[in-house]
Order: C-alpha cells, then sequence, then structure tokens
C-alpha cells in the first residue's frame, strides 16, 4: 500500500478558504501569499488523487470528493490543535513584548501566532509596531522581548529566520510606473527597502521623486491604491487591488532581504522562550508551499473551465483559477449538499471574508551623463 501524507498547512488553507469564499483573505490571515494558497490546494489534489473543486464560470464548488476531504480536515486539525493544547505545559504562563514592522505583523505573524495562543493559553503576547531600527534598539535595552525584523546594514546579531522577496507595487489600474520621473511611496531614510528601490532606479539611470513618506505599510499602500506613486514591499503584503510590477514594466529587479529574530538578554521566562522557539520553527518553514510561486492568476471565463466542459478540473497553472489581487467577494467558494451537483443548485451561503536617500518629498533625481571611460 503507497502510503501519502498529506501536510497540515494545505488542510488549514482548505478549510479557511471554504470558511471565507477567498484566496485572498485566506491568503491574508494565514500570511502567506495567493500563489502559495493556490499551490496548497493544487498539491493536495495531487497528493489525494481526487478533483476537490470545480468551477463555474467565476464560481469554484466542492466536488463530493472535496467535501468528503472538507469533513476530515476539519476533523484533524480540531484534534491536532487539542493536541497543541494539551502538551502545552500549564505552568508556562506570562506576559511576553514582540515587537516588528506592520509588515510582519500584518502579512506574516497571525497565523503563527493563533497556533501560540493555542498551545499556550496563559501566555500574554503584546504586541509593538514599530520600524527595524527602533526596534533592535528596544530589545538591547530590554523594552522589547522577542523581535522579529528586517536586516539593515548595520544590524549585528540576530537569527536570520526567514527572507523575503522585494517587489514593485501599484494600484490594479495605476499608470504611476509610465510616469518620469517615476512618483514612489516609501519608508523613511535608513530603511533597507527604500535604500534597495533608490539603488536599483539609480543603477538603471531611471529618473524618480519621492511622492510618498511613510512610517507605516497602510500609507504606502494608499499611496499605491490612488495610483499616485510606486511602493516597494515584500511580495506577502500583495493584497487585492494591488499588482506586482516589473522588468515586463520597465523596472530593474529587487533583491531578497533578511528577516532578523532578536531576543532580549533579560528575556529569560519559559513564556518568551516558548514564542521565541515558535516564531524561529514556523518562519523557517521556506518550502514551495510555504512561499508559493508565481502562477498566473488572472482569469478568464474560458479559462476556469476544462477543455472537455467535464466537473473536477485540476487547479493547475494553466487553468487559471483565482484573480490575483481579486475582490474577495468575486469568487465564491461553495461548500455543496450531497445534490447540488446537478445544474440547478444554488450555492450554499458562504461568509466572504547618503544624501539621495533622504530627499524630501517631492525631490527629483535626475541621472548624471556617464564619462566617457
Amino acid at each position: 500500500m503507497n502510503l501519502i501524507s498529506l501536510d497540515i498547512r494545505m488542510l488549514r488553507s482548505l478549510i479557511s478558504v471554504v470558511e471565507t469564499g477567498s484566496i485572498t483573505e485566506t491568503a491574508r490571515r494565514l500570511g502567506r501569499t495567493q500563489p502559495a494558497i493556490t499551490l496548497q490546494l493544487q498539491r493536495l489534489e495531487e497528493l489525494t488523487g481526487k478533483a476537490i473543486f470545480i468551477h463555474e464560470g467565476r464560481r469554484l464548488f466542492l466536488t463530493s470528493e472535496g467535501e468528503t476531504v472538507l469533513k476530515f480536515a476539519r476533523s484533524i486539525m480540531t484534534l491536532h490543535d487539542e493536541l497543541l493544547s494539551q502538551l502545552a505545559s500549564p505552568e508556562i504562563e506570562g506576559h511576553v513584548v514582540l515587537g516588528t514592522p506592520d509588515l510582519y505583523a500584518a502579512f506574516m505573524l497571525p497565523s503563527i501566532l493563533r497556533i501560540f495562543r493555542t498551545a499556550f493559553p496563559r501566555v500574554q503576547v503584546e504586541l509593538n509596531c514599530s520600524l527595524s531600527t527602533p526596534l533592535v534598539g528596544c530589545v538591547k535595552r530590554g523594552e522589547v522581548d522577542i523581535a522579529l525584523v528586517t536586516r539593515m546594514n548595520d544590524f549585528t546579531g540576530g537569527q536570520v529566520v526567514r527572507q523575503e522577496q522585494l517587489i514593485w507595487m501599484a494600484g490594479e489600474q495605476s499608470t504611476a510606473h509610465n510616469e518620469s520621473p517615476i512618483p514612489l511611496a516609501l519608508l523613511p531614510p535608513g530603511n533597507i527597502y527604500r535604500d534597495h528601490a533608490i539603488e536599483r532606479l539609480e543603477a538603471a539611470r531611471l529618473r524618480w521623486r519621492i511622492a510618498c513618506i511613510s512610517d507605516s505599510v497602510g500609507g504606502l499602500q494608499a499611496a499605491a491604491f490612488a495610483g499616485i506613486a510606486v511602493t516597494v514591499l515584500g511580495r506577502s503584503a500583495l493584497v487585492r487591488n494591488m499588482r506586482e510590477i516589473g522588468i515586463k514594466e520597465g523596472l530593474p529587479p529587487l533583491p531578497k532581504v533578511d528577516l532578523l529574530l532578536y531576543k532580549s538578554p533579560g528575556a529569560t521566562s519559559k513564556a518568551a522562550g516558548a514564542l521565541h522557539e515558535y516564531l524561529a520553527h514556523y518562519l523557517n518553514l521556506e518550502d514551495e508551499l510555504l512561499l508559493g510561486k508565481e502562477l498566473p492568476l488572472t482569469p478568464s471565463d474560458a479559462d476556469m473551465r476544462t477543455s472537455s466542459g467535464q466537473a473536477g478540473a485540476k487547479l493547475d497553472p494553466g487553468a487559471r483559477p483565482f484573480e490575483h489581487g481579486g475582490n474577495t467577494q468575486d469568487h465564491t467558494l461553495v461548500e455543496p449538499r450531497r445534490n447540488n451537483l446537478k445544474p440547478n443548485r444554488e450555492p450554499a451561503d458562504v461568509e466572504p471574508a547618503g544624501n539621495r536617500r533622504g530627499r524630501q518629498s517631492g525631490q527629483i533625481y535626475r541621472p548624471r551623463e556617464r564619462r566617457p571611460a
């Protein structure tokens, strides 16, 4: 008998997609990218050898086999979370201050903190959102117990737990990248996201100007949503109504950045130790299922049907089943009853769920002419 093993993260993604009705919302809740969630569902179908979804227009329905998988997935996840809770040492309790930029707090940590809360219900986690440079100082002074930050050029110490790919982002309908100079929405001077963006543009001899400076991801996203600027963030922050732009749009490629995990010398409690271990473990999971691959995710109605018209099509890159950055209500995923595979079925209700870096806003950079060799 050929035994297979189902990754618990696949099952958690399946449940969340059904509960929220949205790949986008599931990615946000679990701190993953949309392509990563799509890849997990595809891999789940490959491992089970069964079609879990069928496509009808812009909607997804669970097949009867998918309903069975969902039923067992819920049971498995309940037992899994109960086990973690039972194994949690009852004497471990206390208060831990976790510092991190709001980018990671919103898009990377929610699922990990949810699991930690289940396992250690008597540990209170206080979240302190700030920029990476001040947070490292807070850890060293003992004002923060644990910090997850972006490695800056002058940082020392810390444990590298993950790498985040930087990407150019713009609003779905934005044409800001076509402007000259290119308007940028960036973090304040001294941040490596900003440094990489400016350095790459200057190396490519592209003119740019600062259109927005914000300490928070929300401010950068607002500028991008409004179409007044292009911004640079980690790929995990790619949300609906935003799109990734790059080489095809004439922008230079961006590098990856290291994420560092710090623990204050004074954070000696069992509670702080447990949270540090959980973060180090889960953030180190860098396989394909977690990080995902860039799949073509712009659908057309024809793309979301099989060539034969039969139900039960596999999720594959060619099928383009999910829209990247689409509205969370655009794609209703329905949990069927036994008789809802008939043409007249109605969907069940699902709740959708140096100086150059210090230039001020509006200041324009103009590349210098190259000297002859």
